[in-house]
């Protein structure tokens, strides 16, 4: 028997104050650093190059094919970290997770949690919102078979510790599969050094951060993991719920 869904949380934000105000200011001009980059060859050569590979069936709507920078609450305590976007996906709708098999499995849990307005994520414009919750991704191109380099993965880091400086509110962050995991450590993104012997990555685990901040890992919602049943709805609903209960302290 599976789980009861977590409880939906209230879709009102409170007044935005002060910092949050500073944080969406600061965020936006980090998007524009985000989308301007151009740091990695082979990166930008296989996004740029997406749309005429793009499958039968798709919208005939230009390619986004540029980096993508995070999306969701300013004032987020709550932030989920991906992979990167994927090449028939974020590279192709300009936002995370939008428009592929992960996004629709993410955003349906995140619906179900409270967080977001709606369960489904096909495109920038299709009115989806968050609240109370950011999602962004430790490599900000779409990869060659979902695989960035170690010098891209590296190359992209400073965009995740810049954004999650930013995310001050942040309380409970959720590591979407191994390579999400590996870069938050890595980067030193959450602000402390990767904890030796590093634990071993594995769905639940988590991790205690200083000022009372945990890190929560998941298996990702990739395609794959999800036709196999290495992660299902009620696992990940899970996961949510422990991030949820570990953002509201």
């Amino acid at each position: 028997m599976h789980p009861s869904p977590p409880p939906r949380r209230s879709s009102k934000r409170p007044p935005a104050s002060l910092a949050s105000l500073t944080s969406l200011t600061s965020l936006a001009s980090l998007r524009e650093e985000v989308v301007a980059c151009r740091a990695c060859p082979r990166l930008v050569a296989w996004r740029e190059a997406a749309e005429a590979s793009r499958p039968a069936g798709f919208p005939p709507a230009p390619y986004w094919a540029r980096p993508l920078p995070g999306l969701g609450d300013p004032s987020a305590r709550l932030v989920l970290v991906g992979l990167a976007p994927a090449q028939h996906g974020g590279n192709r709708t300009g936002r995370m997770f939008t428009g592929d098999r992960s996004g629709d499995f993410l955003f349906a849990a995140l619906h179900r949690a409270g967080y977001a307005n709606q369960p489904e994520s096909v495109s920038s414009d299709d009115g989806l919102t968050l609240s109370g919750a950011y999602v962004t991704a430790a490599v900000r191109c779409a990869p060659p078979a979902n695989r960035p380099t170690p010098s891209e993965r590296d190359s992209c880091a400073h965009f995740l510790v810049e954004e999650l400086a930013l995310l001050s509110q942040a309380r409970a962050f959720i590591a979407l599969g191994q390579f999400a995991y590996e870069s938050l450590l890595r980067s030193r993104a959450l602000g402390v050094a990767a904890p030796m012997p590093r634990p071993k990555f594995a769905h639940g685990l988590e991790i205690d951060l200083p000022g009372g901040r945990t890190l929560v890992c998941s298996y990702h919602p990739s395609q794959r993991n999800v036709f196999t049943g290495l992660l299902t709805a009620a696992m990940f609903d899970a996961v949510l719920s422990r991030a949820a209960s570990l953002a509201a302290n």
